[in-house]
Parts: C-alpha cells; sequence; structure tokens
C-alpha cells in the first residue's frame, strides 16, 4: 500500500473510530448500523485498490463522503441532527423542506459514485462506444447505489425503534438528490473531457505512478546494502 493510501485510511478508520464511540455512548442505535456499513465499504475500497488505482484526489473524496454521513447523524444543531438542519430555507412545508444538509450529502455523495463508476465502467466498455453512452450507464448505476443507499436506511427504521430517516418526503427527495449529483456529475466529465489536457483532474491512479514509487524503493533498498 502506497505512503498516500495508508494516510487516506487511517484518517478514515480514526474518524469512524471516533464517532462510533460517541454514537456508542449516546446510545445511537441507528449510526452503529451505519458504521457497520461504512466499514464494509471501506474494506471493499481497500480490497480492490488495485483493480481500481483510484487516485488520491477520488480517494480523499470518498473519505469525505463517509465523514459528512458519519457528522450527519452525530452533530446536534438547534436541537437536531445535522441531517434535518436546513441551511438555506427555500421551501419549508411540513416533512417537505429545502435545502437540508441531508440533501446536500446525497448530492454530493452520488455525484462521487457516479464518477467513480464511469471510470470503473470505461474499460469494459465495447471498442468504440462513446463516453456518452458509458456516462449515461455510469449516471444510472450511480442512481442504483442511491437506491441501494434508501434500502439500506429503510432496514435501520424496520430494525431499530427510533431513527432519523424520515418519512416519504424524505426518501423522495434523497432519491432527486441522488440523480442530480449523478447528472451533474456526468456533465462535468463530459465538459472535462473538452478541457486541455494539462487542467483535466485525474480520477484514476496513473500507470506511472506506480511504477514510479516501486523503482524509487527498488532504490532505497539497493543503496541500504551498498552501505551496510
Amino acid at each position: 500500500m502506497t505512503w498516500y493510501r495508508l494516510i487516506i485510511l487511517t484518517t478514515t478508520l480514526a474518524y469512524i473510530a471516533g464517532f462510533a464511540g460517541y454514537y456508542f455512548l449516546t446510545g445511537n442505535s441507528e449510526f452503529i448500523w451505519y458504521i457497520a456499513v461504512m466499514l464494509g465499504f471501506v474494506l471493499f475500497i481497500t480490497a480492490t485498490i488495485k483493480q481500481t488505482r483510484f487516485s488520491p484526489a477520488m480517494l480523499w473524496a470518498l473519505s469525505l463522503w463517509g465523514f459528512l454521513h458519519m457528522a450527519g447523524g452525530g452533530v446536534v444543531v438547534n436541537g437536531n441532527v445535522l441531517y434535518a438542519f436546513v441551511f438555506w430555507p427555500i421551501v419549508v412545508n411540513g416533512d417537505f423542506a429545502l435545502l437540508k444538509f441531508d440533501q446536500f450529502v446525497h448530492f454530493y455523495g452520488f455525484a462521487v459514485a457516479t464518477v467513480a463508476m464511469f471510470y470503473l465502467l470505461k474499460p469494459f466498455a465495447r471498442r468504440g462506444a462513446t463516453d456518452g453512452r458509458v456516462l449515461l450507464l455510469a449516471v444510472l448505476a450511480g442512481m442504483g447505489l442511491g437506491a441501494l443507499n434508501e434500502i439500506v436506511e429503510f432496514i435501520a427504521v424496520v430494525t431499530f425503534p427510533h431513527t432519523n430517516v424520515g418519512g416519504y418526503f424524505n426518501t423522495g427527495l434523497d432519491l432527486v438528490f441522488n440523480m442530480g449529483g449523478a447528472v451533474v456529475a456526468a456533465g462535468l466529465l463530459f465538459v472535462r473531457d473538452k478541457l486541455p489536457e494539462r487542467l483535466k483532474f485525474t480520477v484514476r491512479e496513473p500507470e506511472w505512478l506506480g511504477r514510479e514509487v516501486k523503482e524509487g524503493l527498488k532504490k532505497k533498498v539497493k543503496g541500504a546494502r551498498k552501505a551496510s
């Protein structure tokens, strides 16, 4: 594991451990369940990193998503969890409220997920397939992951006596913001391909980076042997 991956993994596990301790002490059984889901997610990313070769920026974006999710259920604002906080009251009508921190996290999170899916799907696309088709598949995959997230929340609702998941409006708005994040991410990826090479952001780790790290380690080992 490269040094930057180790730093990102350590940072992610540190905040998960901190929030896990907080949720355990406050008796928040709902987010103990989410902690288990997060650990499964981290394990999956770690186990497949050699195949996905996600760049540091992509890994930090995924880690930030996890942190925002953990904070949403733990940080209290005005007597309620951060997820329920309306930071821009465009519309507030009972359970129907815009814009909430929850909706921002859904938008951001599934935008990141869609970018990840695009770069995971692209190598498997048929030769000659346009990026537009792959982008469409990535949007649908991102929305599918969003639907899976709602199933995880539904399991929490039917399992634990008290949750902050919300009702039908909350679920519907979550799905809308999931889709919004996926579509915007696809739009940014489309625009990215029109930019000069020097301005393009990197999602996957370049092949040369892995080679340079290995060559650097080999030189250090050889130097240490000569010194001894």
